[in-house]
C-alpha cells in the first residue's frame, strides 16, 4: 500500500475513534452521584486514569475504572483524553508498576459493568459509549479543555 494511502487511512481511523463530525466525544464520563461538580477537565481525567492523582478536588478518594483494551470506547477515550495509543499506554503502565508500584485502574468488559461498578463505589469514575442510556444511579460529567 502506498505511503499516502496509509496516512489517509490512519487519519480516518483516528478521527473515527475520537470525535464525530459534530465535535461530540465518542464516550460519556460517568461518576458516582456523591462526586461533586458537573464537569471535569481533560487534564484531570488524564491524571486520574494514569495514576498521577488519586484524589478529587475535595480530597475524596477517586476510583477510576477502565473498559477492556479491546473496546472501541477505550481506544477513543485513551486517544482523546490520555493522548496515547493502547500500545503506548500499556508500556506506560508497565513502567509505572515497575518503578512506582502504581497500578492501572481495574477493567470491566462492558458499558453495563462500568455503570454498575461506578454506581456501587463512592468516588468512582468511568466512561461508557456515547449512546449508552445513563441510569439515575450515576451522573454524567461534561468534559472541558
Amino acid at each position: 500500500m502506498p505511503k499516502a494511502w496509509r496516512l489517509v487511512l490512519a487519519a480516518i481511523a483516528f478521527l473515527a475513534t475520537t470525535a464525530s463530525a459534530s465535535g461530540t466525544l465518542e464516550f460519556q464520563i460517568i461518576v458516582h452521584p456523591t462526586v461533586q461538580g458537573t464537569k471535569i477537565s481533560k487534564a484531570n481525567l488524564s491524571a486520574l486514569f494514569t495514576g498521577k492523582t488519586s484524589r478529587w478536588g475535595d480530597k475524596a478518594q477517586a476510583r477510576p475504572v477502565d473498559q477492556s483494551a479491546r473496546a472501541p470506547v477505550r481506544r477513543a477515550f485513551t486517544a482523546t483524553i490520555i493522548g496515547l495509543s493502547m500500545g503506548e499506554l500499556q508500556l506506560y503502565w508497565q513502567k509505572r508498576v515497575a518503578t512506582d508500584h502504581v497500578f492501572p485502574p481495574p477493567t470491566k468488559s462492558s458499558d453495563e459493568e462500568v455503570l454498575s461498578w461506578v454506581a456501587s463505589h463512592e468516588g468512582a469514575i468511568g466512561y461508557v459509549g456515547p449512546d449508552t442510556a445513563i441510569p439515575e444511579s450515576v451522573k454524567v460529567l461534561a468534559v472541558v479543555d
